[in-house]
This record gives C-alpha cells, structure tokens and sequence, in this order.
C-alpha cells in the first residue's frame, strides 16, 4: 500500500494522503510523511500542499492499531509524530494544508504547523476533540492553537473538546479560506504559485523571522514530554474510553 502519493506541479509538491478509508495516521504513514516533508526541498520543492481525499482530510490517530502498542512503542510513536509537526512548523518552503473535507484531532494537529490552511465547503467538521476520547491536548499542540485563536478562544475550544464545522472555523481563524471541495487543491497551488513570486531571499527571511515563535517551542520540547504522552495514553481513564471508542466503530462497520 502506498499510504503517501508524491504529486509535483512544477515547484510544488503535492504529499497526499493515501491510507482509506480515512486516512487514520499509524505509525509508518506518519513516518513517511515526516520523511517525505523534511526531503521535499532536496528534491527541488519550493512548497508543499498536504492533501487528503475528497470528504477526509485525516480522520487523526489510527486508534485501534494504537492501542495494540506497549508503552515503550508508544513512546516512540509520538516522539516521530512531534517530529512531523517539527519538520512542517520548521520546513524552510511553505506548507498550505488542503483540508479536503473532516479534520478531526491529529488530522487537525498537522494543519495548525502549516503557513496557510484552505478548507472544503460544507458539512465538514474540524478541531481538537481529545478530550472527547480521554486523552489530554499536549502543550506544544495547545502552544500552537493558541498562536491561531489567542488563549482564551483555544482554551475553550480544546477544554470543550469541540469540533466546529468550515464556516465557523473559517469565522475565528482556524482555517484562512473555504472554497468548493473539488478546489481545494487547486487552491492551495494557486496560493503557493502567488507566493513564490515574491523576490525569494526576502520572503523566505520574512517567514524564518515570523515563525520563530513556532520554532521555539519545538527547543522546549524533551524526553520528559514524550514521555508524559505515554502516560496519559495509558492512564484507566483514557484506556477506557479509547477502547470503547474502538467498540463502537467495530459495531458500526458491522
């Protein structure tokens, strides 16, 4: 399974989404997404559109393979999922994430370390829902909510768990643009073809400068925070709601 299509359109890559039906995010998707982001600008990138399909961009964390991890496992999981969010937030091309239809919790995660997220109109849903499932918004995804909404409305929001459809989402700031779900893409190249016009040292700098807060979070980051992670994965409470969560979509698919 290719789990990941590279598309090029001239100097924009185009990194895809491939594992159906909801594009869950295991343990090799992300490693190669990580991989395929941070060897992009090697390969004669100057931007990247991450995209799903057609009505999912991510569905967020593969929970029930998951859930069949041992905590050192685990622990490693999540230290190459920061990587990922790490190699987007500090990828020296700018990243427009193509949010082609629902983006719920980790699927959201990776959007907010993009420059500029464009998402599918209609009735599609977007945000950080862990609480919902037992599981605690971490502080460097929370740190970067926050440099979207500002504190209190990204406090309310992951507090709540909420999940908000694409117009709301547009309203507050949590994606820049709506467009039809079939431009989603196009849109996104477009964005990136206008910005690569600009005279590039000057552009680039104006980038590295702005999001050196983004960045600095990342410096903040050690083993003490992977590890916490992992705990709080494996918690009773967390476990339990998790493991019903799976229940429930095991019932579901029949």
């Amino acid at each position: 399974m290719t789990l990941l299509e590279t598309i090029t359109h001239d100097s924009v890559h185009e990194l895809r989404l491939a594992r159906p039906p909801v594009n869950a995010l295991n343990p090799e998707l992300v490693g190669k997404l990580r991989d395929a982001v941070l060897s992009a600008p090697g390969k004669g990138a100057r931007g990247i559109v991450l995209s799903g399909h057609a009505g999912m961009f991510s569905a967020g964390l593969d929970v029930p393979s998951l859930l069949q991890l041992d905590r050192p496992a685990m622990g490693a999981f999540w230290k190459v999922f920061i990587g990922l969010c790490e190699a987007l937030a500090r990828s020296p091309i700018p990243i427009v994430a193509a949010i082609t239809g629902h983006s719920p919790a980790g699927g959201a995660v990776l959007t907010l370390y993009c420059d500029y997220r464009i998402m599918a109109r209609g009735d599609f849903r977007i945000g950080l829902n862990e609480v919902q499932v037992g599981l605690v918004v971490p502080g460097i995804i929370q740190a970067a909510m926050r440099r979207l909404l500002g504190a209190h409305r990204a406090e309310r929001l992951m507090v709540a768990g909420a999940m908000i459809d694409a117009e709301e989402a547009h309203r507050i700031g949590l994606v820049d643009e709506l467009v039809e779900t079939e431009l989603v893409v196009g849109r996104a190249i477009g964005w990136l073809q206008d910005l690569l016009r600009h005279p590039p040292e000057a552009m680039s700098e104006t980038r590295r400068i702005a999001r050196a807060d983004l960045h600095a979070e990342f410096d903040r980051v050690d083993q003490a925070s992977d590890d916490e992670f992992a705990k709080r994965w494996f918690s009773a409470e967390a476990q339990h709601v998790l493991g019903d969560l799976v229940a429930k979509l095991k019932a579901k698919r029949g």
